[in-house]
C-alpha cells in the first residue's frame, strides 16, 4: 500500500448535536466513488433475506426439482408480518427467493408450470412475489429479489443458449411486473444439467437486462457488478475492508481461488471499481426453515456481534430469517430481531460527543482532541467517512487521558473506515480523547467521530 497523503490537518465543525472531523482534501488523483444507488444501498446497513419455497415443506436445503407443486400450501401466509418484523428490527430492505435451485417459482410465470399457479396457494391464483413487494412498500421497506441461475427442474438447463433465453424471460417478468426493485441478487450456483451437461451463463446479457429494466437497482453477486459477496456465509467482513476492487480478479460469479477470496474479503485499496461488500448469514443453522432448529436460533448477543462484524466493518448485513410452513416468521425469530434492535439502541444511546463535549484543535496538525466537561467511560467508537467522495483512510488510532498532565494511552486502533467502522474496546475512563489519522490514500475527506459510554 502506497501512502500518498498522511497526517492531514483536521478541523472541527461543531453543531448543536454532532461533532465532525474534517480535512482539507488533497490535490490527488480521484478515487472511485459510489453511484447514487450504491450509496443508498450502503446507508441502509440492514436487509432481511427470506428463503421460502418447496424446501420449506420438504425439510431440505436444496430441492432436486422433482417436488410436486401441490406441497406448497402455506395456510397463514402474511407477508406484512414479515415486513413488520423486519421494520421492528431496524431493517430497511427485504430480499425474497423468487426461485431457488429447485426451480419452483413463487410467481405465476409463463415459462414453466413448476410454480405457484400449480399449487394450492390461494387456490392456484396466488402470486407471492406480488404479496411480498406490496408488503415491503406498505411498511416503507425496499424490495429485492433472488433468482437462482441454477434450475434443477428446467429441461433446457445445460443447453446454454436455450436456458439463457429461459432465464432472461423469467428475469424480465420479475423486473417489469412488480414496480421498482431495489436489489437483484444472484449467485454462481451451477450444477450439472440433464446428462451431465454444463450450463454456461451469459452474465453480461443478464446484467445488461437488469440495467435496462431496473436502472436504479443494485446487482449482487461475488462478481458484482454493483455489490460483491464478502466471501463467506458467516456474516463476517474482512478487516481491512475496502469498497474498491480490481474487476479483473473477480470476473464472473462462482469462480474462485486465493486471489478471489482475498478480494472478496478485503477489497483492494488500489482498485478501480467501487463494489462494496455484503455479508450474508442465517439466523438459523440452515437457510430454509427446519423444525429441528427451534432451539438453535441465534441469540440477541450473537446478532449484535454480527452487526459489529459486518456493518461495523464497512459492509452491509443481509440476515436470513426463513418463514415456517404456515407462511409466518416464527415467534422466536421475530423476538430476536426486535431484541437485536433494542440492544443496539442501548449501546448507541450515550454519545458523549453530543452536548456535554467541548472540542478544540490540538497543537499538532495531524490529529484533533476532544475535551469533555467531565470524566467519561468510553466503550465504543463509531467512525464514518463521507464515502460519496470515496474511501481514503487506511490507518487510524484513538487515544485517551484523564488529565492534561497524564500521558496519552491507546484506546483502539484500526485500518479502514469507509461507510462505518465500529470499534468495541475495554472500558476507558478519560477526560480527553484524541483521534489520529495515521495513513490515508488521498484526502481523507469528511470523517465523523462518535464516542459512546459503556452502558
Amino acid at each position: 500500500m502506497t501512502e500518498t497523503v498522511s497526517r492531514r490537518a483536521f478541523l472541527m465543525s461543531v453543531g448543536a448535536v454532532c461533532v465532525t472531523a474534517r480535512t482539507r482534501p488533497a490535490a490527488a488523483a480521484a478515487r472511485p466513488v459510489p453511484s447514487p444507488s450504491q450509496l443508498e444501498w450502503q446507508r441502509d446497513e440492514l436487509a432481511l433475506f427470506l428463503h421460502f419455497g418447496v424446501n420449506t415443506f420438504t425439510d431440505r436445503e436444496w430441492g432436486d426439482g422433482k417436488e410436486s407443486p401441490s406441497i406448497f400450501a402455506p395456510a397463514k401466509l402474511d407477508a406484512r408480518q414479515w415486513a413488520r418484523a423486519a421494520k421492528a428490527g431496524g431493517f430497511r430492505a427485504m430480499i425474497l427467493t423468487a426461485k431457488h435451485h429447485d426451480g419452483f417459482c413463487l410467481w405465476p410465470t409463463r415459462t414453466t408450470d413448476h410454480s405457484v399457479k400449480s399449487s394450492p396457494f390461494r387456490s392456484g391464483g396466488g402470486d407471492l412475489v406480488r404479496e411480498f413487494v406490496d408488503a415491503s412498500r406498505a411498511e416503507g421497506l425496499k424490495p429485492g429479489l433472488y433468482l437462482s441461475p441454477w434450475d434443477r427442474n428446467a429441461r433446457v438447463y445445460g443447453d446454454s443458449p436455450r436456458y439463457n433465453d429461459f432465464y432472461c424471460e423469467q428475469l424480465t417478468e420479475l423486473l417489469t411486473n412488480y414496480g421498482p426493485i431495489h436489489e437483484v441478487w444472484f449467485d454462481g450456483a451451477n450444477g450439472e444439467g440433464p446428462n451431465g451437461k454444463k450450463q454456461e451463463y451469459d452474465w453480461p446479457r443478464v446484467w445488461g437486462l437488469v440495467r435496462k429494466l431496473q436502472p436504479d437497482a443494485v446487482m449482487f453477486s461475488d462478481a458484482g457488478p454493483d455489490v460483491r459477496w464478502i466471501g463467506n456465509e458467516r456474516g463476517i467482513a474482512g478487516d481491512p475492508n475496502w469498497s474498491t476492487v480490481d474487476p479483473d480478479v473477480v470476473r464472473v460469479p462462482g469462480v474462485g481461488g486465493d486471489a478471489v477470496t482475498k478480494m472478496l474479503q478485503h477489497g483492494d485499496p488500489n482498485g478501480t471499481t467501487w463494489r462494496p461488500g455484503e455479508s450474508d448469514v442465517s439466523i438459523r443453522p440452515g437457510w430454509f426453515y427446519h423444525p429441528a432448529d427451534e432451539a438453535k436460533v441465534r441469540s440477541i448477543d450473537n446478532l449484535v456481534d454480527l452487526y459489529f462484524s459486518s456493518v461495523g466493518r464497512n459492509s452491509k448485513l443481509l440476515l436470513n430469517v426463513p418463514p415456517a410452513p404456515d407462511g409466518l416468521l416464527h415467534d422466536t425469530d421475530v423476538s430476536r430481531l426486535a431484541g437485536m434492535r433494542g440492544a443496539l439502541d442501548r449501546l448507541f444511546a450515550s454519545d458523549v460527543m453530543r452536548g456535554s463535549a467541548r472540542t478544540r484543535l490540538s497543537d499538532t496538525p495531524d490529529r484533533f482532541t476532544i475535551v469533555f466537561d467531565r470524566e467519561v467511560t468510553l466503550g465504543i467508537a463509531d467512525l464514518r467517512e463521507e464515502i460519496a467522495a470515496g474511501q481514503c483512510v487506511a490507518r487510524y488510532s484513538i487515544e485517551g487521558r484523564r488529565a492534561e498532565t497524564d500521558a496519552w494511552q491507546p484506546i483502539c486502533r484500526g485500518t479502514t473506515i469507509g461507510h462505518r467502522k465500529l470499534d468495541r474496546f475495554p472500558a476507558a475512563t478519560v477526560r480527553q480523547a484524541r483521534f489520529v489519522v495515521e495513513e490515508t490514500l488521498a484526502g481523507p475527506h469528511d470523517v465523523t467521530v462518535r464516542l459512546y459510554e459503556t452502558p
